[in-house]
């Protein structure tokens, strides 16, 4: 982050939107961590269809009210906007072109160019996360857009939409 921006940020916003910048900021390691650990648990042979459950659970509004979620990887079912079908996106499953989002498998995802809004309720996330391959170290560029809710002090996303960007 530059000078300008941390200036900016020092002169104009509050002690609520600093925490709030950390917040999200907390989330969005969380949600590459949790991404990380589904692949790791795959490569081990572990139970990843328990990870990616608690995954989306700590992640996503799904239980609790609507979702709208457009993955990365989708052309024929676009939207995943029920819990199921998000786990099909992520581990394979329901839905015949979901090969595993989640255990491609990743070894790293880096992020870059995160830009937030917060405005009263409205808390808007967007940037890049740059994904490594586990055995290729082929990277993916996909650029994302989260609108998340505060609920109960937990940031969870009500809207989730990414795509490839070609490298």
């Amino acid at each position: 982050m530059n000078f300008a921006i941390l200036w900016y940020k020092y002169l104009f916003f509050t002690k609520s939107d600093y925490l709030m910048e950390k917040q999200i900021l907390n989330f969005l390691n969380s949600w590459k961590n949790g991404i990380l650990n589904i692949s790791k648990t795959y490569v081990d042979k572990g139970d990843y269809k328990e990870e990616a459950i608690k995954f989306i659970k700590n992640h996503y509004l799904f239980e609790t009210e609507d979702v709208l979620f457009k993955p990365t990887m989708t052309k024929r079912v676009l939207f995943r906007n029920d819990q199921n079908s998000a786990l099909s996106y992520f581990i394979g499953g329901s839905i015949p072109e979901d090969n595993g989002f989640a255990i491609k498998p990743w070894k790293a995802i880096d992020t870059q160019e995160i830009n937030n809004i917060i405005e009263n309720n409205l808390i808007v996330t967007m940037g890049v996360f740059n994904f490594t391959e586990f055995d290729t170290n082929e990277r993916t560029k996909v650029v994302f857009t989260f609108i998340l809710k505060s609920t109960d002090n937990v940031l969870k996303i009500k809207i989730h939409h990414s795509s490839i960007i070609p490298i």
